[in-house]
């Protein structure tokens, strides 16, 4: 069966289920402003047999650890420690991975872009998103998983998704051959508010794209030909293979990466620490307005 790489239906998951394919799900279900709400989504609804995949103590190093490989308020984990924790779910190097959330994939693009960057090219985000699951008919259960998995046998391979750094960004900022994608709220991007970050504005000449302009009413991806206009737009002639994206913290970034995909722009670059490792690295400047 060919591998899902982008986007998987409710529907042809549910086929999938059914197939015998090597599969696990993942719920990516958070809330940035409340950390702990993971657990508590995970728990009052999921898809039968999903992984419950943690926003901070999963797919970030808050620890401190050296090895962490990137800044910022959520930063990476190395692609060793996450090949680890990996396993420790029961993944296996030969399985199709699934993965979703309940707000579209404003979380769950994390897990998927991580997967690829650790060189696992067969994962997709349920487009739609639990929502979408329920809609088609979905099975669903709650609580917590019984039991603790079987370790699988997940192998780091060549990274499948490229990503650049504060100090690399800098070197680069108003090159023609790098265009940057601000995917926060134009009240963010602009400097009008910061929640999150101590200092607020954007990176000079960075264009601003929320990632919410990718999805349709109901949380779906817009249909492709609809993203590449507004890409096209967006860039005005300027080359897609130089596009670099970045949001607070790496997470939200993602959706735009992964729409520009869906447009057929290609695979593009994240800037994995983003505002928040930006404008805390001494001698960087910051732009409002």
């Amino acid at each position: 069966m060919t591998p899902y790489t982008t986007l998987i239906t409710a529907e042809q998951l549910m086929a999938l289920q059914t197939s015998g394919q090597p599969l696990m799900v993942f719920d990516c279900s958070a809330d940035l402003m409340n950390p702990q709400a993971g657990d508590a989504l995970y728990a009052e609804a999921h898809i039968p047999g999903a992984v419950h995949m943690h926003l901070e103590r999963d797919l970030s190093d808050l620890t401190g650890c050296a090895d962490a490989a990137s800044g910022g308020r959520h930063p990476l984990p190395s692609r060793e420690a996450f090949a680890d924790r990996l396993r420790s779910k029961g993944f296996g190097a030969g399985m199709q991975a699934v993965v979703y959330d309940r707000q579209g994939m404003q979380y769950c693009g994390r897990l998927w872009w991580m997967l690829k960057w650790c060189g696992h090219e067969p994962v997709a985000v349920l487009d739609g998103g639990l929502p979408a699951w329920r809609a088609a008919g979905g099975a669903i259960e709650t609580g917590q998983p019984a039991a603790t998995p079987t370790p699988g046998d997940f192998t780091l391979g060549t990274p499948l998704a490229p990503t650049i750094d504060a100090r690399g960004l800098a070197c680069q900022l108003g090159a023609v051959q790098q265009t940057i994608i601000d995917a926060r709220a134009p009240a963010r991007y602009r400097g009008e508010t910061e929640p999150l970050d101590p200092v607020a504005g954007h990176i000079p000449g960075a264009l601003n794209r929320p990632f919410s302009d990718n999805f349709l009413s109901d949380g779906r991806f817009k249909p492709a030909a609809q993203l590449r206009a507004e890409f096209d737009t967006l860039l005005a002639g300027r080359e897609p293979s130089g596009v670099v994206h970045h949001c607070g913290s790496g997470v939200t970034a993602v959706p735009n990466l992964l729409a520009m995909e869906l447009a057929g722009l290609g695979r593009t670059t994240l800037f994995p620490g983003s505002w928040s490792e930006w404008c805390n690295t001494p001698g960087l400047p910051c732009a409002r307005g």
